[in-house]
């Protein structure tokens, strides 16, 4: 390269920082997987924990059955922290953890043990997601009302201010709004509602001085999601920028440009990828990374890419190598980073973001004009308008109007070499890996002072009583060995849980869904045989995981084909799901299961079904289930296994009403 050239930089720019999402099994495996990523290359760590861990339950605790150390690493207590970083310096790391309800235990856990390690905490760098609002529309993964969560939210702002000013406190998700749906404009508004709420939150906290506020701004980030349109994706990142700074310029009087940056990691599009022809994903990878790093002005800071294979099951560390190699081809390789910002005076570009933040400025006027986003959480507005969204998208891919590639168009295929193995093309996590977490949090507490976690939980239920930050009597939890049920336990007490809207209710009909009449006609057909006013469908999410929007398509799709649907929301104990069975008298069970746990969740209903006398009532699946995973539970009773392949919801609906027959003997 000749350093002369007109247009390129004076010197090259540094790379973002590369990541991977990686956590399974126990603290001693990803520890293992952690050092041999950062052995190849990856400049920071993404933890990823289990749900149990995400929920604030303990390993052994009944709606952990099935899901410990499956979509990510189990962290109870302190010991487990302590073996998670065994051997890593957390002084030279950058650490992001995906964590939100519990985000304030899990720092004081990883605060500790960097101490331990002779850390000073003034120098750890890293990110704790901490958003919670996204949880209440996408993940699932909330415990208490939004109120007392944004409460959290600011103790941590405030503590990290003073004693850990390099990291990030609070990482505000748009990535799960895209996935529930979300357009662009959506994603931008939505995203910088909840950004204003939190600063809120801070500001009249009164623990942060008004004359740190730009502090404060400073260390937010935020974590997006690039899908395939990689155009519009720059203009939004773009946008993003934009709107603020002129938020913490206007709304927080930040006057420093440099604390007014929009500092954003991304994670690219996970569930835009496909089961069939998988391979695909590699490209559609590919190009979601151009999405966030092209543009100069709005790079991601640090970037994370899924693997090929997560629309089939957990990745394994190679799959999570070829994702980081990608990374690295483009930063080293290519001469991407020798050049300013390329859409600098570009016409089309302009137009797109000035589109996007117009009608992002709306969207967050319209959240303000609420209430702000608890309102606009509480009342079910946020939820029913994703759900809306997501309709509104999966019908464009339905009808063909959006192609993707080998699911809706160019279907024929060769064989795979990458899938030829089956389900050895996913890692697969050992059964006996929760029995040893159980036994070992058991252990914990077996080796406690009691007296000492007593005074511990007390003095954190007595603060959260209280306007006092809670991070002191967290840490005095983390260091008298309480669980990570146990502190959730005790807040849940004081602030109780939460059950999020579904948002069905203000979710749009099918339209001009041609196959959807007849349907109709079999589902009205089939009840006058019946004798029953109208078929029912009880929409069941059994376990912790609260990844629901296939659920919720498909609840609005059967009611639309005339189903009556019940669908209590996520987080259902199977003792919960089959007493609503009964209860309502439903003539189908649907169960949706995401995170894997689906060898566990769905026996456990079936038996439940048997044992209350209802062993005759149909029950269908949907998820992403392994082949060999959906023969095992067709030979313990379900009727249908549905995965990401079956696209068509109407058709779906359909198979429903073949089911509801065959049960009934009707021909």
């Amino acid at each position: 390269m000749d350093d002369a050239t007109p247009g390129r930089l004076p010197e090259r720019d540094r790379p973002w920082v590369m990541r991977t999402y990686a956590g399974h099994s126990s603290a001693a495996a990803t520890n293992a997987l952690f050092r041999r990523n950062l052995a190849k290359g990856q400049t920071g760590l993404s933890v990823a924990f289990d749900l149990p861990t995400q929920t604030g339950y303990d390993p052994d605790h009944e709606l952990a059955a099935g899901e410990v150390g499956r979509v990510g690493v189990p962290v109870a207590h302190l010991g487990d922290m302590r073996a998670l970083f065994e051997g890593i310096p957390i002084a030279e790391m950058n650490t992001s953890m995906t964590i939100n309800a519990p985000a304030m235990w899990l720092l004081g856990l990883y605060g500790t043990v960097a101490a331990e390690q002779g850390a000073e905490l003034s120098r750890c760098a890293g990110t704790t997601q901490n958003d919670i609002i996204k949880e209440y529309l996408s993940r699932g993964t909330y415990i208490f009302p939004p109120a007392a969560s944004l409460r959290l939210t600011a103790d941590v702002i405030a503590y990290t201010l003073r004693e850990m000013p390099r990291w990030n406190p609070v990482n505000i998700c748009s990535y799960h709004l895209q996935e529930a749906g979300a357009t662009p404009v959506q994603e931008v508004g939505f995203a910088l509602a909840t950004a204003v709420a939190v600063l809120d939150t801070v500001r009249d906290s009164g623990q942060v001085p008004a004359e740190r506020m730009g502090d404060v701004v400073q260390r937010i980030s935020f974590f997006v999601n690039a899908g395939v349109r990689f155009v519009e994706e720059i203009a939004k990142m773009r946008a993003f920028g934009a709107l603020w700074d002129e938020i913490t310029r206007d709304r927080y009087g930040v006057e420093n440009p440099k604390q007014r940056r929009f500092r954003y990691g991304v994670q690219v599009n996970s569930l835009g990828l496909t089961e069939a022809q998988p391979e695909n994903n590699i490209q559609r990878i590919v190009l979601e990374m151009l999405g966030v790093t092209f543009s100069r002005d709005a790079r991601a800071r640090a970037v994370q890419l899924p693997a090929w294979n997560e629309a089939l099951g957990l990745p394994r560390p190679w799959d999570q190598q070829w994702s980081l190699r990608m990374q690295q081809v483009l930063a080293y390789e290519s001469d991407l980073l020798e050049y300013p910002d390329l859409f600098e005076g570009s016409h089309v570009m302009t137009a797109l973001v000035d589109d996007i933040v117009t009608g992002a400025r709306v969207e967050l006027e319209k959240v303000l004009e609420m209430g702000g986003v608890v309102t606009a959480v509480e009342s079910g507005y946020l939820k029913s308008a994703l759900v809306a969204s997501l309709a509104d998208r999966r019908r464009r891919m339905e009808s063909g109007a959006d192609v993707v590639v080998g699911v809706n168009r160019f279907t024929e295929t060769e064989p795979s070499p990458l899938t030829a193995a089956g389900a050895e093309a996913v890692e697969q996590v050992d059964p006996a890996v929760e029995a040893a977490a159980a036994d070992g949090v058991r252990q914990w507490r077996a080796g406690r002072d009691a007296a000492a976690v007593d005074a511990a939980l007390d003095r954190l239920r007595a603060d959260a009583a209280t306007t006092t930050n809670l991070m002191d009597a967290t840490l005095a939890c983390v260091r008298a060995g309480v669980t990570t049920g146990e502190w959730a336990g005790a807040l849940r007490r004081v602030f109780g849980e939460y059950r999020a809207p579904t948002g069905l209710s203000g979710a749009a009909g099918a339209g001009g869904d041609a196959g959807l009449a007849s349907v109709r006609e079999r589902v009205a057909a089939t009840a006058r045989e019946l004798g029953s006013g109208r078929l029912r469908l009880l929409v069941g999410k059994p376990g912790l995981d609260g990844h629901s929007n296939g659920a919720e398509q498909i609840a609005v799709r059967a009611r639309d084909a005339g189903f009556e649907v019940v669908y209590q929301g996520i987080r259902l104990t199977a003792g919960q799901i089959v007493a609503a069975a009964v209860e309502e008298d439903v003539d189908l069970v649907g169960l949706s299961v995401l995170s894997g746990s689906h060898l566990a969740a769905v026996p456990a209903v079936l038996d439940g079904l048997r044992a209350a006398g209802r062993g005759d009532l149909p029950v269908v699946v949907g998820g992403i289930i392994p082949a060999g995973d959906a023969d095992a539970l067709r030979a313990a009773g379900v009727a249908r296994v549905f995965t990401p392949k079956d696209f068509a919801l109407t058709g779906i609906i359909d198979q429903l009403v073949t089911v509801i027959r065959e049960a009934n003997g009707l021909s």
